[in-house]
């Protein structure tokens, strides 16, 4: 099963600028749409090492990252 099966991201669109910091980190997992906002991609391969750090690196704190099975939020730390 590919990391992005076991995670949950949640991406508050009103909140992201677009800046791509995520799609630099997590290619396979992020892209810009036409509204210049982050959307998850379907199919990713990325490790749950380049998804975390892609929400760490969003400047405006926008994506959040839970563990599909025990609901736990991953990024950012409660």
């Amino acid at each position: 099963m590919a990391d992005i099966e076991k995670l949950q991201i949640i991406i508050d669109r009103d909140a992201c600028i677009g800046d791509g910091a995520c799609v630099d980190a997590a290619t396979e997992t992020f892209e810009i749409d036409d509204e210049a906002k982050a959307i998850v991609r379907e199919g990713s391969t990325d490790s749950r090492e380049y998804i975390l750090e892609a929400a760490e690196r969003c400047p405006v704190d926008c994506i959040v990252v839970k563990c599909k099975d025990s609901g736990e939020q991953l990024y950012p730390t409660p």
